[in-house]
């Protein structure tokens, strides 16, 4: 890194903005792009590692914002992953900036890595990274190669280590991958001590499984977006799996970057499929990555706030 993006970066506090520490790099995202977003009052940001529940939540808060109303659009063409790399042409600031709807806006990268804006809500979604690493098995055997291979020349000037175009179905590599590019683990250690902020929000995939309605009254309570009770039945129902994967079938991009579509990037939405599947050092790797957290967040990461009794 160049001294002059070191000090692009330098933790600085003013105006209430935390802004990032670190860039992250990786073949399909550099963090930089935040750089030159101009933020706005009341801009929610969804931030996520992969698989973890990040176009669900992308869909829910779609359908708390046009809770009167048909959805403006999909849901995860509404809310543009700022960070993804895309080529020159593909200018996601200015999609951003001229929405004129309170803008939601997707990334993995972590809490170092994007500006703590005391003027935005932050959403942060996670799940059980066994589940993660079989949800991305999953994404990767449908992901066109295609794709792969844009971000890897995209990338390249950047010296990161490009990803197979093709995944070998080798869930060790797999895993080293996951490692690489998202740093599953870390991107929840980097929340962590923010979750007393009040602009914070921490989502568990597990919660959302088991009590949909009761987490997404809570995060528009969050999000300050008074949703009417006769308007809740249809609000939640939208945001089923079922629902979203039509929703999705209006989109032409999903079919550009999975083999078959939309029912590749909607695949199961359930948990604990990785029994029977990850082998025995494997699920010591992961649950070696979950330990090195605070204790009370690995415990978070595996089971999440209902089983628990306690929210983050």
């Amino acid at each position: 890194m160049s001294l002059v993006e070191a000090s692009a970066i330098t933790y600085r506090r003013h105006m209430g903005v935390r802004e990032p520490t670190r860039r992250v790099l990786a073949a399909h995202a550099d963090s930089r792009a935040w750089l030159g977003f101009a933020r706005r009052r009341g801009d929610i940001v969804i931030s996520t590692p992969p698989k973890s529940g990040t176009t669900w939540m992308q869909g829910i808060v779609a359908s708390i914002l046009w809770a009167d109303s048909e959805i403006a659009g999909v849901p995860f063409e509404l809310s543009p992953w700022l960070d993804v790399r895309r080529p020159p042409e593909a200018d996601t600031l200015s999609v951003l900036a001229a929405q004129e709807h309170r803008r939601f806006i997707k990334t993995h990268s972590p809490a170092d890595a994007i500006p703590i804006d005391d003027d935005c809500r932050y959403v942060t979604v996670h799940r059980d990274l066994r589940d993660v690493t079989i949800s991305w098995a999953n994404h990767r055997r449908e992901m066109r190669a295609e794709l792969i291979e844009v971000f890897n020349e995209l990338a390249a000037d950047d010296d990161v280590a490009p990803l197979p175009p093709v995944w070998d179905g080798d869930l060790d590599t797999l895993i080293d991958e996951l490692v690489a590019e998202f740093d599953i683990a870390r991107h929840l250690d980097s929340w962590w001590g923010l979750r007393g902020r009040p602009n914070v929000l921490f989502v568990h995939f597990n919660d959302l499984l088991a009590d949909l309605d009761g987490e997404m009254r809570r995060i528009a309570a969050f999000l300050d977006q008074p949703v009417p009770e006769q308007r809740w039945p249809a609000v939640v129902e939208r945001c089923t799996i079922e629902e979203m994967r039509e929703q999705g079938r209006q989109s032409e991009r999903i079919g550009l970057a999975f083999e078959n579509g939309v029912d590749s990037f909607f695949h199961r939405g359930v948990n604990r499929r990785w029994e029977g599947v990850l082998t025995d050092t494997q699920l010591e790797r992961l649950a070696e990555m979950t330990a090195a957290l605070p204790s009370d967040a690995a415990e978070w990461l595996e089971h999440g706030s209902l089983a628990l009794g306690w929210r983050p």
